[in-house]
């Protein structure tokens, strides 16, 4: 008799590194249950992993932007053995100049949708024993981001949250990664307005690469994972950069005309 298959959890599963992470997941065996908002996307998806690796993905169309989001999908799947929290998106703007009802989607779906899906699937992983939690940050966290202040703020909450969660957890046998990945070839800019913006004119990272970078890291339970040198730097110099001058180099790398306005 063979046992049944542990089940991966993935948010914003639909494209770009959530993609990548559910095709490693179902590549190593897992059964699925994948996030997004599109469901025609998810059903893609869905038949893709379901043809090439025979797991089972079950597609949950979700706005985790929504204040009860967390509570909806937890009703749809009770638990899970693996939960990547990889869902959010930013904005480029002025501050005073974006709709609040987007800031709050934003921090809803950044900060608190993955604090909430961390705190309802922890308790089953520790009953067993075993689990594992990656929550994708970004090297934005590293340091504060002026015309994406909401976005760079919200990531610095995952950084921080992920590495006090993983020390609680330390010896329970569930472990939390944090995944630090820099500029990457994905839908995320265009949402973020960030298209034409220094910091997206220089080569991008592959998608591919940077899920595999993560997934590993969070197999081998690692706590943080910060997968290219370039983005290795970026954490070291907003250690040791004068403030002054690291919030002026961050500007610079996504602002655009407009925002002088």
């Amino acid at each position: 008799m063979t046992s049944p298959r542990k089940l991966a959890l993935v948010t914003g599963a639909s494209g770009g590194i959530g993609l990548e992470f559910a095709r490693l997941l179902a590549r190593d065996g897992y059964d699925l249950a994948i996030v997004a908002r599109s469901e025609p996307k998810l059903r893609e998806v869905a038949r893709e992993l379901h043809d090439a690796f025979g797991v089972d993905v079950t597609p949950v169309a979700l706005d985790l932007s929504a204040a009860d989001s967390a509570d909806a999908l937890a009703a749809r799947v009770e638990s899970c053995d693996v939960l990547i929290n990889n869902a959010g998106f930013a904005t480029n703007a002025r501050f005073e100049k974006i709709d609040e009802s987007r800031i709050e989607e934003e921090i809803t779906l950044d900060v608190l949708t993955l604090t909430r899906l961390t705190r309802k699937y922890l308790p089953g992983m520790l009953a067993k024993r075993s689990g594992r939690i990656l929550n994708v940050a970004s090297t934005a966290g590293f340091l504060p981001g002026p015309f994406m202040a909401v976005y760079y703020a919200c990531k610095a909450y995952v950084i921080s949250f992920s590495q006090a969660i993983a020390e609680e957890l330390r010896d329970s046998g569930v472990t939390v990664t944090c995944f630090c990945p820099g500029a990457t070839d994905t839908g995320f800019a265009a949402r973020a307005n960030t298209g034409d913006t220094l910091l997206f004119k220089f080569p991008r990272a592959n998608a591919k690469a940077m899920a595999k970078a993560g997934y590993r890291g969070m197999q081998k339970g690692k706590l943080m994972v910060v997968p290219l040198l370039g983005d290795r730097v970026v954490e070291l110099s907003a250690r040791l950069t004068p403030r002054r001058m690291l919030l002026w180099f961050s500007r610079k790398a996504v602002e655009v005309e407009e925002q002088h306005a």
